[in-house]
């Protein structure tokens, strides 16, 4: 593990690993920005993103792993060629853009998928959401709140959308994690902490499922739109506070 790490963080990371986990599984949202935000509380600036993104990876793909006879394959590929190029994009700017203003970005559109009418999304308009959500990921690592957004415009059931959402997320996860490999970071520090996060995040994975599957129908929706919105709201809040617009 890594020396700046006490016995205790790591613990606590572990056990955050599996409660975000179970969060994403059970309502469809939010365990991947609770998890930023709690290893932003304990792990290196440096390490923030990339560790983030590895151990999302795990999360992501055990939930399409799951559900993967849910997932709706036709967003996959052009998901796939626009989050390349937003990637890279957004990799190469990182240092260059107010990141209020992405803030304020990012809350205004996940406002607007919960109360405006988004066109249903089709192939072409993916592609360009992979190229904006994969260059905001190399900024905020917690893009999963605005691709749950363009996922609710397709209007799928609540296992579906869990399913379809992780597939992308995981694409997306996946190739942010090699562009910081690109520009330096080293993994091998923290592989330990890594597998033992992927490992509890899969077990939250598997309790997570139970919920949906169970109580899923009846809430999906009303908790989806509620997370959206706070999350939405408090990115806004950020930005104004930040860039003292007042």
């Amino acid at each position: 593990m890594p020396v700046e790490l006490s016995e205790f963080t790591v613990y606590f990371l572990i056990i955050a690993s599996m409660i975000t986990s179970f969060v994403s599984a059970a309502f469809g949202i939010g365990g991947g920005a609770i998890l930023l935000g709690l290893l932003a509380l304990k792990l290196p600036p440096i390490a923030l993103l990339p560790i983030h993104g590895i151990v999302q990876i795990g999360s992501n793909m055990g939930r399409a792993i799951i559900f993967f006879k849910d997932i709706k394959t036709g967003p996959l590929i052009p998901f796939c060629l626009g989050t390349i190029l937003g990637a890279t994009l957004g990799g190469s700017l990182f240092i260059q853009i107010e990141p209020w203003l992405i803030q304020l970005a990012v809350g205004i559109f996940i406002l607007w998928s919960v109360f405006g009418k988004i066109p249903a999304i089709g192939a072409t308009h993916v592609l360009f959401g992979g190229v904006f959500t994969g260059f905001l990921t190399m900024f905020f690592g917690a893009s999963g709140t605005v691709v749950a957004g363009m996922v609710k415009t397709m209007k799928l059931e609540p296992i579906k959308h869990l399913a379809t959402h992780s597939a992308l997320m995981t694409i997306q996860h996946f190739i942010k994690v090699i562009v910081f490999g690109f520009v330096g970071f080293a993994y091998a520090e923290y592989s330990l902490l890594i597998i033992a996060m992927i490992i509890s995040g899969f077990i939250g994975t598997l309790i997570g499922k139970k919920v949906l599957v169970k109580l899923g129908h009846k809430y999906f929706k009303i908790v989806l739109n509620v997370v959206l919105t706070l999350i939405s709201l408090n990115l806004m809040w950020n930005a104004i506070t930040i860039s003292n617009i007042f």
